[in-house]
């Protein structure tokens, strides 16, 4: 994907070891404090989301159907999380029968509380990443400008590489779907989202290499910053120029399915050109069969709180927040080449 910011000021590695990639999610809710959902935080090194999701089901002797969480983690990184774990007797097993250490996997219980519902996907507010580059190749001044640019300007909201697969076999194995091939419910979930975020991505793309990701076209539909809640096309004024730059609304690109663009007028038109390459029609045609209904992302991103420290003259560590549904991966794109060292294993 392009850039928005200019060529690449770094190259650097990521995940050389699992404590270079630290997430914590952010909770989007207290717990209630009673009910039948044992809310746990936990802490895990070396396990995924499903793995850990599966352990918990054989700790507490239930169908795995009846463990919640809000959001997927990879294995390769030290990450804080909740789980929700269904006991209608309120009867735990021992705490202590959950954690675990080893020199490549770990799992520590850091909270816990009673909660009334499960805890259902998406259930959080965002995620606190720490992450440390290695090997870092380019001139500090420059890197740190990239720095304080993408602070105060922000970043293209691109799905991240890992939402289309290794080599974008996601994107394979949709237009397969969508030409009859049979699928399981899971995986169709994760295939319609792969195509849908391969068109949004294309739309960015483009209003990228016009210049125009951050700022409104004639027709467009803008987002309300942290929510889902879109509004227009109208007239650009000054009152939304300002909530423009307070970061309090942001440009709109389609996540496709079926019913009109929202989008009108150039902002419509650079849309529907974007996406029209193949395999796009195929994409879109296959969404609308599917039943999705049209939906917005907004098309910039802020990362919160960034800071940073050179731990060495070739490491650097960044530290920022988040919201939900958005990836560490556009940001560290920005500054240039990080290549995922845990991804080549």
């Amino acid at each position: 994907m392009p850039r928005a910011h200019g060529e690449a000021v770094l190259s650097a590695t990521l995940r050389n070891r699992a404590e270079d990639f630290i997430v914590e999610e952010l909770p989007g809710f207290e717990p209630s404090g009673e009910g039948e959902h044992l809310l746990l935080t936990l802490e895990k090194r070396g396990m995924n989301t499903a793995f850990v999701a599966r352990r918990l089901a054989e700790w507490a002797g239930i169908d795995e159907r009846g463990i919640g969480y809000a959001g997927l983690k990879d294995r390769h990184a030290v990450t804080r999380q909740r789980f929700s774990v269904h006991l209608p007797r309120r009867q735990a097993p021992p705490l202590g029968a959950l954690e675990h250490g080893s020199e490549n996997e770990a799992l520590r219980v850091l909270d816990h509380a009673w909660h009334a519902r499960k805890l259902p996907r998406g259930g959080l507010a965002g995620n606190r990443f720490v992450l440390v580059l290695r090997d870092v190749v380019g001139a500090p001044a420059a890197i740190e400008a990239r720095l304080a640019t993408l602070a105060g300007r922000g970043v293209p909201n691109y799905f991240g590489e890992q939402r289309f697969g290794r080599g974008g076999d996601n994107l394979h194995a949709a237009l397969s779907m969508f030409a009859g091939r049979r699928v399981g419910r899971e995986q169709r979930t994760m295939l319609l989202s792969s195509a849908r975020s391969a068109l949004f991505n294309r739309v960015l793309a483009a209003r990228v290499a016009a210049g125009c990701w951050d700022r409104p076209l004639d027709g467009e539909a803008w987002m309300l910053d942290g929510s889902r809640s879109v509004f227009g096309p109208e007239p650009f004024t000054e009152v939304l120029a300002g909530r423009l730059a307070a970061f309090d609304i942001h440009p709109s690109g389609p996540l496709w399915g079926r019913g009109a663009l929202r989008s009108t007028g150039e902002a419509a038109r650079m849309e529907l050109e974007a996406m029209a390459p193949a395999p796009g029609d195929a994409l879109r045609d296959g969404l609308e069969r599917a039943g999705l209904k049209q939906e917005r992302r907004a098309l910039r991103l802020r990362p919160e709180e960034l800071s940073w420290r050179w731990l060495e003259p070739d490491c650097l560590e960044l530290a920022f927040s988040l919201p939900a549904g958005t990836y560490a991966t556009t940001v560290l794109a920005e500054l240039g080449d990080v290549v995922d060292v845990a991804t080549r294993r």
